[in-house]
């Protein structure tokens, strides 16, 4: 029997990794890691679990995203403006300042 895992953070929240510092903001949640063994060995250092969430992150003052293990993340406060090329395609501008409710919804 597989067991469900909840994820601790959600898209549009504000995160911090834990070991090489940036800020990024989370606009996609896998389950469970989902990109190829050949990734996981070349990209993932720490080889942190495959089977806790995985998160699609943009890089906060990047152009690039990044997919990071849920182990490797802290929460991080929105008190900063967030710098990303794709930001307004994933979310909605607004002028209230709070990211998580500028998510588009499909």
């Amino acid at each position: 029997m597989l067991k469900t895992q909840t994820a601790r953070f959600a898209p549009g929240q504000v995160v911090r990794h834990s070991k090489f510092g940036y800020r990024g903001l989370i606009f996609d949640v896998d389950a469970s890691f989902s990109q190829s063994p050949e990734w996981y060995e070349v990209m993932s250092e720490m080889h942190p679990s495959k089977d806790r969430p995985w998160y699609h992150i943009l890089v906060d003052g990047e152009k690039h995203t990044t997919y990071v293990a849920e182990e490797s993340l802290i929460a991080c406060p929105e008190t900063e403006e967030f710098d990303h090329p794709l930001l307004e395609h994933l979310f909605k501008c607004s002028d209230s300042g709070d990211i998580s409710s500028r998510l588009i919804v499909n």
